[in-house]
């Protein structure tokens, strides 16, 4: 399973217009350089009232589909 890590910070506004399906993913560039897409829709577990801010892994699986992710220290 291949893993990446990404630092996060979203305004609530701009998750917002994510989740209303202005935009269905995100597009982030990872600590190593590598940019990965994902859809926003898997964010929505951390959204505070600020946004989302913080570091998360995300896991994919062989066939480059998302499979799962957590916010990490």
């Amino acid at each position: 399973m291949r893993k990446i890590l990404i630092d996060l910070t979203i305004s609530q506004e701009e998750f917002l217009s994510w989740y209303q399906g202005h935009a269905k993913s995100v597009l982030a560039t990872s600590r190593d350089g590598r940019s990965v897409s994902f859809p926003a829709k898997i964010l929505q577990p951390y959204v505070t009232r600020e946004g989302i801010s913080g570091a998360f892994e995300i896991c994919f699986g062989a066939d480059n589909k998302f499979s799962s992710i957590r916010k990490v220290d």
